[in-house]
Formats: C-alpha cells, structure tokens, sequence
C-alpha cells in the first residue's frame, strides 16, 4: 500500500483505498472457498461405569435399566446381541423391538424419556459393534431425513474380560 503526499497541500495524506478492498475481497473468496459444513454428530447421554460403588437414588434402585448385552468371539467380531432377555440376529432387529418397546409417545414422562439402557460388552468386542448398538438404541433417521430419538439415556457396564 502506498502513502502518496498531495502535491497542494504538504500535510493532507490521502490512503489508496483500492488495494485494501481487492485484499479484503480476496480474503472474502478464499473463506468461503475452503468453508466446509459438517453434519451434526450424534449426541448420546452416556454415563460411564464408577470407579466404586455409590449409593443413587431410590429411583435409580427401583427401576434397573435394560441390559444390552454384547458378546464377542476370540476375534473381537460380534458373536452375539441379547436385549431383555431375547437374542437378536442383527442391529436392525434390536432397532424394531426398540421401536416397538418405547412406541410413538415423546416428552417428558413417556417411555422414551425415562428409559434407560446398559451396554454390557465383551472386553474385546471391536468398537463399530458397540457404536451400532448405540444407534440402534437411539433412534433412527426417517426416509425424509427426519431423526427420530428413541431411547437417550445410555450407560457402560464395566467390560467383561476374558468370557
């Protein structure tokens, strides 16, 4: 940028605007070239195992949360899912029966606001399988893109090893 004195007056210091407005326009496209929009990544209320016993509510005593219970093989792939007693050949089943377990009621006080569940996984179980669990749990996304929230209060067990 340069400073140019006015040959009429020895004091007035007039600024060359134009460079600084190429500049910022320049700034301007280089921004919103590299901007990328992220989708919106799932938010799960996850409560993790406590280190030591802890007393909780009366609540919390009097309604236990339902149990996913994942079994792994000596590789770390899926050998089994089990939800409330019942054995599931795949997500997408786990997923029907969530479904048809907390219904269509929403807001406070319903099924899907109150339910909470425990994934209890095999120490060595590879991690997509429980992320999958977690999907099934937590709802859906419609064909028209709306997601549909089931069940949000997930919990760990403490990882079983050596079963």
């Amino acid at each position: 940028m340069r400073i140019r004195h006015s040959v009429i007056s020895p004091n007035k210091i007039e600024l060359q605007m134009t460079p600084m407005i190429d500049i910022v326009f320049q700034m301007l496209a280089f921004f919103i070239m590299t901007l990328k929009i992220v989708t919106i990544e799932g938010d799960f209320s996850v409560k993790m195992p406590p280190d030591s016993p802890q007393e909780g509510s009366l609540e919390d005593q009097m309604l236990p949360p339902m149990t996913v219970r994942l079994r792994a093989d000596s590789e770390g792939e899926l050998a089994g899912i089990q939800f409330a007693d019942r054995d599931f050949p795949s997500f997408a089943a786990l997923n029907q029966y969530v479904i048809q377990l907390v219904g269509s009621d929403r807001g406070p006080g319903s099924m899907a606001d109150t339910a909470e569940v425990e994934l209890d996984a095999d120490f060595f179980l590879k991690y997509r399988y429980t992320m999958d669990a977690i999907t099934a749990i937590s709802g859906y996304v419609t064909p028209e893109g709306e997601v549909v929230k089931l069940i949000d209060k997930i919990r760990f067990s403490k990882p079983r090893e050596g079963e």
